[in-house]
């Protein structure tokens, strides 16, 4: 079904909800922890290496403070004996200068004296040109300083933050300084940062393809699992979920306890479907809900009973039921092989619907006669069954009365109804209590069909419907051929109706022989034509010659009489 919403191929759905898989859950967790903690604790590591950094570069910084207060001190002692003081400055600025390191581009050797002028100015970054020192807050912190020596830190007047240390040099009346820039501390921080990172998103890449991997081998039951769990949600059918190869862990425990309740929910599926129609039963688990509904169908009924049910009750008693289940299993199974569905059970009556299932495409009518024909033939097979279990205990001995009244009861005969049209085919009752059921007239139709085999002494009697409909298909039409019974109109009906009986051609019950039934129904479809035609003493002779039991019918029907004279040809049935 097309929904408005965009799928993404890597996921799974139900509906238009993704499942997410529990491993990519698990990788992006992992992931996550992995590297907040690896960035965090490399950070915390940088900032307490740039610590211990500028520690490290306030010892150089200090010692190297030292040889420039050194200087200062001999440059003093030279400037008292030359009496050139710019000498003497210039040779501390050039010592300065000359102390520093190749990667000190930034740094600052210089004399501060209390009103912010500079004594000196020595840097080795030619750019850099200082007149004066601008920050004010750090002069007071030095001249307020009891040791008037140690760290110091501040800002440049380019607006650059400085960090060294200070030592006063009292005949020169001036504040030694030797700093530096702490951005270039901090850009060599960012420069390990920056490194740290990518080895981190390195580092992680290789994990999560290794943690990838074993998170397979580890997850590899869930994978599975879930495959097959969706596998039934798309299906819409419970199975069981395979864990033959599975480890003995908590996952294929829970998976063991699926299929025990899968095989429970199965297993009440199936007792559910012994009482109520397997296109329910679907229906209900596809959507969840059973509702009072119905619609207008065309459908094929077949109507099947037992003949003489009411003396093999009396003779048989309980063990009635032990015969009905017999016969039952028989021919709900040859229903169900011809792709009908059983609506309901009576007593020594089953009532089956042909067509329900809309995506069977086989003539209903033709799969109605299958069924009728062989409901017969097993029916057949039963009686033989019963009379070889006879010859065996009469060659022992003859049946008492008694023994003869239960063989002739357990002797079943059937007799089958087939008619089709639009009927009613829904759930009808209440939310409490429904039924899937079929009505209609063509309902009814099929039974009054069913009680004519008795009065004709035929299995099989269909409607003209269902004969016009077997005959559309070419298969069916080469199999059976459809002889005219008689025009009746059964009690209840205003009309009289052309009743047929379908001839099986392959049957091989030795009583309905296609080959040795197929002339005499010629006969008799001649006396049938002059029973029509009023012409009785005609229609005698051709249902004396044909020798049918359904000829004897209406030789019993007509007498010696002649017809009527308001004679339409259609025989009007008292009873139902």
């Amino acid at each position: 079904m097309k929904t408005g919403k965009r799928h993404l191929k890597f996921f799974q759905y139900v509906g238009d909800t993704p499942i997410v898989p529990t491993k990519l859950k698990i990788i992006i967790f992992f992931v996550a922890m992995l590297l907040l903690s690896t960035f965090s604790t490399n950070l915390v590591a940088i900032m307490l290496s740039q610590r211990k950094t500028i520690q490290l570069s306030n010892i150089v910084l200090v010692d190297k403070l030292t040889e420039l207060y050194n200087v200062a001190n001999s440059q003093k002692q030279i400037e008292a004996y030359s009496q050139d003081t710019e000498t003497s400055i210039d040779s501390i600025a050039q010592s300065a200068k000359n102390g520093f390191a190749k990667d000190e581009k930034n740094s600052v050797a210089l004399g501060v004296n209390p009103d912010g002028s500079l004594l000196f100015f020595a840097t080795p970054n030619e750019e850099l040109k200082w007149k004066r020192f601008t920050d004010k807050d750090c002069i007071e912190m030095m001249e307020n300083s009891e040791t008037h020596e140690g760290s110091v830190s501040f800002i440049s007047p380019d607006g650059d933050e400085y960090f060294g240390v200070y030592k006063y040099h009292p005949d020169w009346l001036t504040y030694i300084i030797r700093a530096n820039r702490r951005a270039d501390t901090n850009r060599a921080m960012y420069q390990v940062l920056w490194i740290t990172v990518v080895l981190v998103l390195i580092m992680s890449a290789f994990f999560i393809l290794m943690g990838t991997k074993i998170l397979d081998g580890l997850l590899s039951n869930i994978n599975k699992f879930s495959t097959q769990l969706y596998k039934m949600q798309q299906d819409k059918k419970l199975n069981l979920i395979d864990i033959s190869e599975s480890p003995n862990d908590d996952i294929t425990y829970l998976a063991a306890n699926f299929n025990s309740l899968s095989s429970t929910i199965t297993n009440l599926l199936q007792i559910f479907q012994k009482f109520v129609p397997e296109n329910v039963v679907r229906k209900a688990h596809e959507e969840q809900f059973i509702r009072l509904e119905g619609s207008q169908r065309e459908l094929t009924i077949l109507f099947s009973d037992i003949k003489s049910f009411t003396y093999r009750t009396e003779v048989l008693g309980n063990d009635i039921i032990g015969l009905l289940n017999v016969h039952y299993d028989s021919v709900i199974r040859k229903v169900s092989d011809n792709n009908g569905i059983i609506g309901s059970i009576i007593g020594d009556a089953i009532l089956a619907s042909y067509g329900i299932e809309e995506h069977i495409e086989t003539n209903k009518s033709y799969d109605a006669i299958k069924t009728a024909w062989e409901i017969t033939a097993v029916t057949s097979e039963l009686r033989k069954k019963m009379s070889d279990r006879r010859a065996v205990l009469e060659k022992e001995r003859p049946l008492t009365e008694s023994e003869e009244r239960v063989y002739q009861a357990v002797m079943l005969d059937v007799g089958v109804g087939i008619d089709g049209g639009n009927v009613f085919y829904g759930n009808i009752g209440s939310s409490k209590r429904m039924a899937n059921t079929v009505i209609g007239d063509n309902v009814n139709s099929a039974s009054r069909l069913e009680g004519l085999t008795r009065i004709y002494k035929v299995p099989v009697i269909v409607s003209s419907y269902i004969m016009e409909e077997t005959l559309r298909d070419n298969e069916a039409a080469s199999r059976y051929k459809f002889y005219e019974i008689d025009t009746v109109q059964v009690k209840g009906k205003t009309e009289g109706v052309k009743i047929y009986f379908p001839l099986d051609k392959e049957c091989s019950l030795e009583e309905w022989k296609f080959e040795e039934l197929d002339e005499k129904f010629k006969i008799f479809e001649y006396g049938l034509k002059a029973y029509y035609d009023g012409d009785w003493k005609a229609a005698r002779a051709e249902f004396k010659k044909s020798g049918l039991d359904v000829a004897k019918v209406f030789l019993e029907r007509i007498g010696m009489k002649s017809s009527p004279e308001d004679w339409s040809g259609i025989w009007t049935m008292t009873t139902k």
